[in-house]
Order: structure tokens, then C-alpha cells, then sequence
């Protein structure tokens, strides 16, 4: 079993962390990133640990370690080294054993509310002098003391501790909800789901200088890597799941649509109940559904029209009830609503089935399940939706999905794939980047991995910049047809070096593929930069293991290839602005 996967232990993971190190760092396709800790404790130990969650997630970490508890000197009066540096994230690894300005017994209210008041400014410059470097920070929020001098009291009287750290750390969840590129570790969360006992230890403090006990540092370090990974379009994106002891107890087939358990009768009913609320849940931000079950189709459908079923047969974009081998169910799923398999996490009651996918399917994530009142834990422990941003696209992606399968119905009624494309009756929407789509594209970039030619990622921070700058030309492309609205699905950006056009980023959602969208969105493209006075476009594309449908795509659009090394690198190049003729004709196109 995967070390790195919940339930963790972290006693193996500590033991084990430089043979972990060695074998995940061969892993292909590792995004290299910089990463900066500053912290007010000994971070030695979180670093290494980080490293292991990062390099699962695909993530190939360099870190910057700022001096023991000198965050706010590193950031606030940054000497160079950070600056140069260049962090792409920054991580600031505090707890409320740096905290200043505590209220005491002999304190005045007013005082109070003084202290509470200085403490979060002087956090507050740390973040604002941290949005220099133009990078997401990650702030951890603060504990509970491992003491109440007032007991209960504490959490009321304006000189208790716990008191004044929970209006902190509220006043600290307003600054990151106003502010962009600035996430909260949730550290208190963490003391709560582990207990303070355990998690906080008198210990590890006095004998170390660390924040939280040894054994919890796994934890905490897989809860800071889950946001990064999350920013950098790392989330899985499906949940895949068996029906008969997974989302309900017992065997339809067998039981009948009566005789499974679920609802609120029975202990048992009310967590497979609870369960199926959690993915309903899950679904309303965007994470999709399918069912992967042995069995008939008509009997699991009939599971869903309980009236005490949560989800219903509609909430799934895939449903594959049948005997056919799980392995190639999920294959087929993943090909009929084109993302891929590693984007999966199935649920299964059964180890032996688990064990085939996991075998087979490489890349799926497998939980191990135990009891149903355990199903929710083996998928939030994990953070494999960690939640960074949050758009109205993300919201109505499982509708968006079940448009391109009827589209797809669609097609198959039509001998001309023109004449489909036709009746679609698109309409685009294309434009230069603003700052009110500039969180949709960001989401976008970080996440699109299959039609990505060049595999850049951007920061907010980045996004804006070549939104502001001359020395660029970005679009935007929004596609609408009669089945419904796709949001923002396609971004370029192109650097302007004298004559030439440099394609820095070329990225497309892989379900709006060759509906001529990319033709449109190159058509501007070619526009603009001939108004520029552009003479030639270079186009490249860099291999990975998920961008190979796009390997040639540049020659596809009137690119010439002029160089590929042993890597697979290519380069293209386009010159034909003298008579270029429009390649899209299938959609009404509006500037925005």
C-alpha cells in the first residue's frame, strides 16, 4: 500500500523518508516549482515530509528556508535572498506560540481589543509585504493554546486566550476571502481532528521547537502540499463508485430496491445516507459522478428512485452497471467524457476489485474502505478535491459534461461532421484577458493538461502581469451552442519579440476540441498580430505523458515544423499573413 495514502503511518513515513524521497523523485513529468518557508519554529522536519506529499502530487519541490522564527524579518525586510530567490509559492509556518500580544488577567478590555488589533497587523504586513513576489501564499491560521487559565470561560471573556484566537483567526478568514492568492492552512482544524493531546505536544515544543508532535507533521504537511497541488491543477476531478455496500447496504439484486439499507432507520442506513450526501455535496462544486457497479442496469437505477436515496440516476455523468471487468468500465468512462483515468477515485466496497483496478489502471486513486461510517474519511482525508477556487464554471461542470453527451448523440445522427458542427449553432466569444475572467483563466491554465502545447503554469499574479503588458497579446475564448453555455474554455498568450510572436501558452479544454474553436481563437490571433506588424509565430510544444494529442497540432493550422530534439521538443513556425484566410466557419464569432 501506497505509504502516502490515508490512513497514513507516520511513524513508517518518518523512517522511511529517504528511500521515499529516492523513488518518488524517478516519477516522469515532475513540474519543477520554488518553494519558500518561513517560519516562527523548527521547520526542518515539515520541509522534508512536504517534499514526499509534493513529489506524489507530481511536484518537484525547491525550497528556500528562511532563519528559525525570523518569518516576519525574512518577508517585511527581505535582504535580497528571497527576492532572488523567485518563489513560486511562499509558506508561512506559524502557530500561536508566535504570537505577540496575548491578552493577560490585568489587561483592560479596551487593551484587549488593542492587543487583538496589533496582532493582526502585524500579520496583515507580513501578507502584504508577501504580495511583492508576486507568488500564492499559504499562512497557516493558529491553534489552541494547550492551556485555559479560565477553563471554559477562555472562550467568552475578552481576556481569554482561546477567545482572542478564534477572533484572530476570523479576522484572518476575512483577509484571505478578500484576497486573492492567499490561502489558509487550516492549522486549527488540524489540532482538532487529531486532538490536542496528541497534535500539540508540550514536547516536541520544549525539546524541538516544533509547532505540532513528530508524528503529526505527515498530516500537517499533507494538508499544506494538497493546496499547492490544488493550485497547480493537480485535484482529482471524478468520483467512481460501486453501488451494492458502497453507496447503499446490501445486494439489489438480491435485496430488492426495498430491502437495501439506506435512510435514516438504522444506524447503518444513516451513514451510507450520509455518504451519499457528501457526494452530492462534492458534485455541487464541480466534482463529477459515475457509477461503476456488477450488476443490472435496470436493478441499479431502481436503487436511485427511493425516495430516501440522496442521489438520484441523474447526478451521474457515466453509468455503468454491467459485468464487464470495473477496470475497463472506468477506461470507458474516462474515454466517453475525455479526461483521464488518473483523474479518478474509486469507491468500492470489495478489496479484490480494488486490487484488479489498482493493478490495471494506473493512476486511479483507490481508498481502502472499511465500514461506511469510515467511506466520507477515506476521500476528505485525502484532500483529493482540495477546494482553492471556486467558479460558476466548476459549479456546472456536470451539466457541461452531460451537454457534450448529448452533442455526442447528436453527431452520430449526421454523415458530414461539418454539417454537425453547423448545428451546433455556436456562438464564441473571444477577447484579451481582464481582470473578470482573469480568475477563470488562471483555474483554467493550472488545470488543462492534455491541450496544453507549451505546459505552463501561471499565478494570478502572473496572469495579470501579461494582462497589463504591452509586450503580450492574450485571448480568451467562451463557447455557447443550443445544448448550453461552456464557459471560458480556451487562453493563449503570445510575447512579442520585435516581428515575432512567441506562443508562451496555448491551452484548450479537452471537450470543446475540434469544434473549430482553436481555428477561431488562432484566426484572432493572427489578426491582432498582424496589426502589430507581426511577420512570424513560433509555436512550441513540450511532451508529456498527457499532451500527446497535440504533438502535431501545430502543423494541422499552417505551421511549418523546423526543429525537434531528442526530448521531443518542437518548434513550428508560421509565416502565411499574406492572404490568410479564415480556418473557422462553423460559428458566429464576437469580439468582447
Amino acid at each position: 500500500m501506497n505509504l502516502l495514502e490515508y490512513p497514513f503511518d507516520p511513524s513508517l513515513i518518518l523512517q522511511k523518508k529517504r528511500s521515499l524521497k529516492r523513488e518518488l523523485s524517478k516519477k516522469e513529468g515532475l513540474i519543477p516549482k520554488k518553494i519558500a518557508l518561513l517560519s516562527g519554529s523548527t521547520i526542518g522536519e515539515v520541509k522534508n515530509i512536504l517534499e514526499l506529499f509534493l513529489l506524489e502530487n507530481g511536484i518537484q519541490p525547491t525550497f528556500y528556508e528562511g532563519g528559525y522564527s525570523l518569518f516576519y524579518e525574512n518577508i517585511v525586510f527581505d535582504d535580497g535572498s528571497l527576492a532572488n530567490f523567485q518563489p513560486d509559492f511562499i509558506y508561512i509556518h506559524t502557530s500561536w506560540r508566535n504570537l505577540k500580544n496575548l491578552p493577560s488577567q490585568m489587561d483592560s478590555p479596551e487593551l484587549c481589543q488593542q492587543k487583538l488589533d496589533a496582532e493582526y497587523s502585524r500579520f496583515e504586513q507580513v501578507w502584504k509585504a508577501a504580495q511583492k513576489f508576486g507568488c500564492p501564499i499559504i499562512q497557516n491560521n493558529f491553534d489552541l493554546p494547550v492551556y485555559r487559565v479560565m477553563g471554559n470561560l477562555d472562550a467568552v471573556d475578552v481576556h481569554g486566550k482561546v477567545r482572542f484566537i478564534r477572533k484572530l483567526n476570523d479576522k484572518m478568514a476575512e483577509y484571505a476571502a478578500a484576497t486573492p492568492n492567499f490561502y489558509i492552512n487550516d492549522l486549527a482544524y488540524l489540532q482538532a481532528v487529531y486532538g490536542m493531546e496528541q497534535f500539540s505536544s508540550q514536547t516536541a515544543w520544549y525539546a524541538y521547537k516544533y509547532l505540532c508532535s513528530i508524528d503529526c507533521i505527515p498530516y500537517l504537511a499533507q494538508s499544506v502540499a494538497n493546496i499547492i497541488k490544488s493550485l497547480l491543477g493537480k485535484n482529482k476531478k471524478l468520483v467512481a463508485c460501486d453501488l451494492d455496500n458502497t453507496l447503499w447496504g446490501g445486494i439489489i439484486g438480491d435485496d430488492g430496491t426495498e430491502g437495501i439499507v439506506m435512510g435514516n432507520e438504522t444506524p447503518t442506513g444513516m451513514a451510507y445516507t450520509e455518504f451519499q450526501s457528501y457526494l452530492k455535496e462534492l458534485s455541487a462544486m464541480g466534482v463529477l459522478l459515475s457509477v461503476c457497479s456488477k450488476n443490472e442496469e435496470t436493478n441499479a437505477a431502481a436503487g436511485f428512485t427511493r425516495g430516501d436515496s440522496v442521489l438520484k440516476r441523474d447526478d451521474f455523468v457515466s453509468f455503468k452497471a454491467n459485468w464487464d471487468p470495473k477496470h475497463l468500465n472506468l477506461a470507458q468512462t474516462a474515454k466517453e467524457i475525455n479526461i483521464l483515468p488518473d483523474s479518478f477515485v474509486f469507491m468500492d466496497d470489495n478489496p479484490a476489485e480494488r486490487e484488479i483496478v489498482r493493478r490495471e489502471l494506473a493512476g486511479v486513486s483507490v481508498p481502502e474502505l472499511t465500514a461506511p461510517e469510515e467511506y466520507i474519511k477515506a476521500i476528505d482525508r485525502m484532500g483529493y478535491f482540495e477546494v482553492t477556487l471556486l467558479s460558476a464554471d466548476d459549479r456546472k461542470r456536470a451539466e457541461m459534461y452531460k451537454q457534450n453527451q448529448q452533442r455526442a448523440v447528436l453527431e452520430q445522427s449526421f454523415g458530414n461532421y461539418e454539417d454537425y458542427l453547423h448545428s451546433l449553432e455556436m456562438v464564441c466569444d473571444i477577447g484579451a484577458f481582464s481582470p473578470a475572467h482573469a480568475e477563470r483563466i488562471t483555474q483554467l491554465i493550472n488545470k488543462t493538461n492534455q491541450f496544453n502545447l507549451t505546459t505552463r503554469r501561471y499565478t494570478a499574479a502572473e496572469v495579470e502581469t501579461v494582462m497589463n503588458s504591452p509586450e503580450y497579446i492574450t485571448l480568451f475564448g467562451k463557447l455557447v451552442d443550443k445544448f448550453g453555455d461552456n464557459g471560458i474554455v480556451t487562453a493563449m498568450i503570445g510575447h512579442i519579440v520585435g516581428d515575432t510572436l512567441e506562443m508562451d501558452l496555448w491551452i484548450m479544454s479537452c471537450r470543446t476540441f475540434k469544434r473549430q474553436l482553436e481555428h477561431a481563437m488562432f484566426d484572432e490571433m493572427v489578426r491582432q498580430a498582424a496589426e502589430k506588424g507581426i511577420r512570424k509565430i513560433v509555436g512550441h510544444y513540450y511532451p508529456t505523458a498527457k499532451n500527446l494529442l497535440v504533438s502535431d497540432f501545430y502543423a494541422t493550422i499552417g505551421f511549418n515544423e523546423v526543429s525537434e530534439d531528442e526530448k521531443g521538443n518542437k518548434t513550428f513556425e508560421f509565416t502565411g499573413f499574406e492572404g490568410y484566410q479564415p480556418q473557422c466557419n462553423v460559428m458566429k464569432i464576437q469580439r468582447v
